[in-house]
């Protein structure tokens, strides 16, 4: 273990002097061996020092010559924080991709925001990634976020390794962190270290596996000093590491028999066990240090080589087209036919560039690839690989890369393939917005206004443009407030538009809470052939929960009373009917309709006829179904330091919240219900009533009914407007 302690002080050292040698080797020299390539993704909950985590990385894998903190006191900022709104706002919001090299394996690293707003850019950054480092807070421990974060990680399979950050901090303990991985997020958790200090002692840490201290010293910790275990550490690194055994033995059967006959395995075979369990998603090895204090990032560089999966071992499918969506196993090889996915669109000074994840063979500079959305072919002008938001070009990408391409134009999650097989790689789970704004520019008819909707549209999924009929303005819709604000500011930033924004609204629905007949004909005798249709039947809730579901359109019908060719329309006549509620005009969700009988009329009938037919007999049964205003609720998970527990509590209350659960010992995490409506402002009250101390994230649970008054208020409010547009 000294020879390699030898070892790595000079890899360190080497990677100061002879960083520009390696940065020419990792662009030219591009290695062929797939098995040495790692795709990583580092997520966390905000202000976890996820952005730092990474700027330490690319400076010990020579990427960069200096350290800069996140938010840019010194006038630079942290590489990945690329965007002047980051560096000003101190968070990460769009995922910069980049690429090091660290013992002869390159790695891809994607920067993810922390904050749920975000949270597209963290589930697109997942699903293209083999393996992540989930960032913890050694104080707050698993929060709201690293909640998110986890269950995306789950939904995706992605493999991972923890690491808890900020030991240098006053009450860090990771124990009560590593704990709360095992009770918060369910995961099999055991320290691989044992931190020398806490808070302002931490010098290093204990490696469980090779039972050596590394202590990291030098101005910038890139001086390793490997030693012997302190004595007075001896019966805490055996407790340790009889825990990590136990763990580990619980999902290894080969370590079960060394831990059942009490011995301890050879370090080569614990490491072996380690990465197959981390890829088989059922063991997840703990890390720690301090980036800020740059320690314990060396150790967790070599395990992401030691434990993450190569871009072969993680099993990837496709959809294939041609035979009605079929799954099929991507092979990862690079002789095999090309398949890539269209990730995440950026603007760039030189148009679109456009980040792809290469899942199998390889594309070239100048080749022509098919998208499957379109169905075009599109050639390949140019090859970058990208370093936050510098680029150095590349003649070829292959299986396991990420790169980016330029001029290629194309929406997100768009898969390309080389024509030689029909393959879609499953679409990206996309939430649907829960909040609007309605945006007026500053100057009417702003050229670049349009063309930053247009871009920003393309970008984000959830972000929703559209205008509105009634009162002509562009409403945007998305995740939450910082979500639509951030999208302003970028207008404002990037495009020189100036806007306003009107008050935010919630996306209200309605539904009817019982069975209800129509019986509804639709006649209209003008000169000539007239209109003549007749629908029978009954809508009803989905659910026995209202507002459940969406919309279903059923024929119950026996006989052909109605000819089956006017069905479609007729089942049109209905869509369009549920866009407008009969009491606020809000769209009408959770809703099955039935037809069972009807009537045509051999000259009269059409499809324009049976189309206001059933608009007409989806308002008279809608009106009998006891109809009801829904409202967003949204799941809200708030962080207090204890003292202020009392006064969060209060504030949920206040907005008409119910609190479902509260824990912790220093930072209270309380779990609480709330309607979107009435959570406006929360923020500024939160920090103002805990001295900027509490946070809160929330994300759309489902739509539940409102409150008596609230629903005559929303019904009033609109009739008022209807009048309003009528009398004008």
């Amino acid at each position: 273990s000294f020879s390699t302690g030898m070892h790595r002080r000079r890899l360190a050292a080497a990677c100061r002097s002879g960083a520009q040698a390696r940065r020419l080797l990792s662009t030219s020299a591009r290695s062929a061996d797939v098995q040495k390539i790692r795709n990583i993704g580092i997520s966390a909950h905000i202000d976890s020092g996820k952005t730092t985590l990474t700027e330490r990385i690319l400076y010990y894998t020579g990427r960069i010559g200096a350290i800069h903190e996140v938010r840019g006191k010194d006038g630079v900022g942290a590489k990945m924080d690329f965007m002047e709104l980051e560096r000003e706002k101190g968070i990460t919001i769009q995922s910069a991709a980049t690429h090091c090299a660290w013992a002869g394996h390159e790695i891809n690293i994607i920067d993810t925001p922390g904050h749920v707003d975000f949270t597209i850019e963290v589930e697109r950054a997942l699903r293209v990634l083999d393996g992540a480092v989930l960032v913890l807070c050694g104080v707050a421990g698993v929060q709201s976020q690293s909640i998110t974060v986890d269950r995306q990680m789950k939904r995706y399979g992605v493999p991972r390794l923890a690491f808890i950050n900020k030991l240098d901090r006053e009450g860090s303990n990771p124990d009560v962190v590593i704990e709360a991985l095992r009770s918060k997020l369910r995961l099999n958790a055991a320290a691989m270290q044992v931190p020398l200090g806490l808070s302002g002692e931490h010098t290093g840490v204990i490696d469980l596996v090779e039972l050596k201290a590394i202590f990291f010293e030098g101005e910038n910790g890139d001086e390793l000093r490997i030693a012997e275990v302190p004595s007075e550490y001896d019966e805490v690194v055996r407790e340790k590491r009889m825990v990590m055994l136990e763990r580990l033995a619980d999902a290894d059967e080969e370590i079960a028999e060394f831990y059942l006959s009490e011995e301890f395995p050879p370090i080569d075979v614990l490491k072996a066990a380690v990465r197959r369990q981390v890829v088989a998603l059922a063991f997840t090895p703990v890390f720690m240090g301090s980036a800020f204090k740059n320690k314990g990032v060396h150790p967790l560089l070599d395990a992401v080589l030691d434990y993450l999966p190569a871009p072969t071992e993680v099993t990837n499918h496709a959809l294939d087209l041609s035979r009605d969506e079929e799954q099929v196993k991507l092979s990862g090889k690079a002789a095999d036919p090309f398949v890539g996915l269209a990730f995440k669109l950026e603007e760039g000074k030189f148009g679109q560039l456009t980040y792809m994840r290469i899942y199998q063979g390889s594309v070239r500079r100048g080749d022509s690839i098919l998208s499957m959305a379109s169905g075009g072919k599109v050639r390949v002008p140019k090859l970058v690989r990208m370093h936050a938001n510098e680029m150095q070009d590349v003649e070829v990408g292959e299986a396991g890369d990420i790169v980016a391409m330029f001029g290629v134009d194309c929406a997100s999650g768009t898969t390309f393939t080389d024509g030689k097989s029909k393959y879609s790689l499953t679409s990206m789970f996309v939430p649907d917005p829960v909040i609007s704004l309605a945006l007026v520019p500053a100057k009417k008819n702003h050229p670049n206004f349009a063309k930053g909707m247009g871009r920003f549209t393309k970008e984000d999924p959830t972000f929703r443009v559209h205008t509105d009929d009634e009162s002509g303005e562009t409403i945007i819709s998305g995740m939450g407030e910082l979500h639509l604000q951030i999208y302003v500011e970028r207008l404002k930033r990037e495009y020189g538009v100036e806007c306003t924004t009107g008050a935010p609204k919630v996306a209200f629905r309605e539904t009817g809470s019982q069975l209800a007949k129509f019986s509804y004909t639709h006649k209209k005798q003008s000169g000539g052939s007239g209109q003549f249709g007749k629908v029978e039947g009954y809508i009803e809730p989905i659910s026995e929960t209202l507002g459940q579901g969406g919309f279903e359109f059923k024929n119950h019908m026996i006989g052909n009373a109605i000819p089956p060719e006017f069905l479609p329309a007729i089942e049109k006549g209905f869509k369009e009917a549920i866009e407008k509620g009969p009491l606020s005009g809000s769209p009408v969700m959770g809703m099955r309709i039935v037809i069972e009988d009807g009537m045509a009329h051999a000259v009269d009938s059409n499809e324009m006829a049976f189309k206001s037919a059933a608009r007409g007999a989806f308002k008279q049964a809608m009106a009998a179904a006891k109809p009801l205003v829904l409202e967003p609720l949204m799941s809200a998970e708030i962080s207090v330091p204890t003292e202020y527990q009392g006064a969060a509590v209060g504030l949920v209350s206040q907005r008409k919240g119910t609190v479902h659960r509260m824990e912790g010992v220093e930072f209270a995490t309380i779990d609480a219900e709330v309607p979107l409506d009435n959570m406006f402002g929360f923020s500024s009250d939160l920090r103002s009533a805990t001295q900027g101390k509490g946070e809160f994230s929330m994300e759309y649970k489902m739509h539940v009914p409102v409150t008596r008054d609230k629903q005559e208020a929303v019904c009033k409010r609109w009739r008022e407007q209807s009048e309003g547009k009528g009398s004008d």
